[in-house]
């Protein structure tokens, strides 16, 4: 019967495989020989037997019996245990790649591509080289793979990652001074939001909440459940309870100790949740508050207080029709027409009155307001 292995490579890359050697089982740690896509690939035994069988259940590659070929897709075998000489080629082929990816990371900024290489890594049959690299945006990387694959002499696949899988894959310590979780045994990277951190009432300084790949720490994640269930048991913070001594506050909670801090009219205080239950069963029932009296508007009548009725625009005096002139008499033939009456010119100490009157207009008010010399209220002459 064949045998679940769970096999680790570089970085956190992780795969699943069968062992068929039943007489010589694997062990942890143990250097492995393994069938990939394309040829074969070096690495370690990381779980064996219901261990790894019970995160190959999880995923989503396989189906539970790896010989079973309907209910999933079969898993790879485990081709040999590696000897001394396989371990020592695999080593030298990882001492290689940091050269590699710097003459990549050179080529990309050469073609000024605006892409960072993280990292790179052979197959250990060295028929196939994959680049790790970030960036901002989408890059048309062609022109590169071109190069490295007429240089290498390979299949060259560039492969784009996240910030948190960089960090993942290159490893590091956190400020816990421990290593990076994600590149130890966290291998899910959950999304971590800032409401978390609100829950928990920590700071919301994204500097003090960060991890070393810039993003907010994973770690924020784990104790959260708890921290919600135990926010169930306290009443909420703002909200006002009945206690023996009235109406009082809640200002913070405290769910380690568990005490709430409370606002009344005689001070502040500090109650055990226990006690502050007591007293809420308790304490008698407080009337309602009335409701605010409505203001009348004596002039308007209108219920909504602070509400006026706008004044009516005032309306501007029309001026009276121009009576029609009229019509000129038909004259005789050779008889001149007569000369317009010449307009009486108007007076010079009117101009100053009309000035007035215009300005007045266009500010809203009619000709005829009070205080303005020279005018009477008609219209003009």
């Amino acid at each position: 019967m064949a045998t679940t292995v769970e096999v680790g490579f570089k970085g956190i890359r992780r795969e699943f495989f069968r062992w068929e050697g039943e007489a010589e089982p694997l062990r942890l740690r143990d250097p492995v020989i393994v069938e990939v896509e394309r040829g074969l690939d070096f690495g370690r035994v990381s779980a064996v037997g219901e261990t790894a069988a019970k995160k190959c259940g999880g995923c989503s590659g396989c189906g539970p019996d790896p010989e079973a070929p309907s209910e999933g897709k079969p898993l790879r075998p485990v081709v040999r245990v590696a000897s001394p000489e396989e371990i020592q080629q695999a080593n030298e082929l990882r001492r290689s790649e940091e050269e590699i990816r710097r003459v990549v990371a050179g080529k990309a900024w050469g073609q000024q591509l605006g892409m960072r290489i993280s990292d790179a890594e052979w197959q250990w049959d060295r028929k196939k080289l994959t680049v790790y690299f970030t960036a901002e945006q989408r890059v048309d990387f062609r022109n590169l793979v071109r190069d490295l694959a007429t240089q290498y002499r390979t299949r060259i696949e560039l492969r784009q990652i996240g910030v948190r899988d960089e960090a993942a894959r290159l490893g590091g310590v956190g400020r816990c001074g421990r290593e990076f979780c994600c590149s130890t045994w966290l291998k899910d990277l959950s999304p971590v939001s800032l409401s978390l951190a609100k829950d928990q009432h920590l700071s919301l300084n994204p500097t003090q909440i960060s991890g070393g790949c810039g993003r907010l720490l994973c770690c924020l994640r784990y104790e959260h459940e708890f921290y919600v269930a135990s926010r169930k048991r306290f009443p909420k913070e703002g909200k006002a309870v009945r206690t023996a001594r009235g109406a009082e506050k809640v200002i913070a909670v405290d769910i380690f100790r568990e005490r709430v801090l409370l606002r009344g009219e005689e001070g502040t205080r500090t109650l055990a949740l226990v006690e502050l239950r007591a007293e809420m069963e308790t304490a008698p029932e407080l009337p309602l508050a009335s409701p605010a009296p409505v203001r009348r508007n004596q002039e308007t009548g209108d219920r909504k207080q602070g509400t006026e009725r706008k004044p009516a625009a005032r309306e501007r005096p029309t001026r009276p029709a121009a009576a029609p002139r009229p019509e000129a008499a038909a004259m005789p033939a050779g008889v001149p027409a007569a000369e317009p009456a010449a307009q009486p010119e108007p007076a010079a100490e009117a101009t100053p009155a009309r000035k007035r009157r215009r300005r007045r207009r266009r500010r809203g008010g009619g000709p005829g307001t009070p205080g303005d010399a020279g005018s009477s209220g008609g219209p003009e002459a």
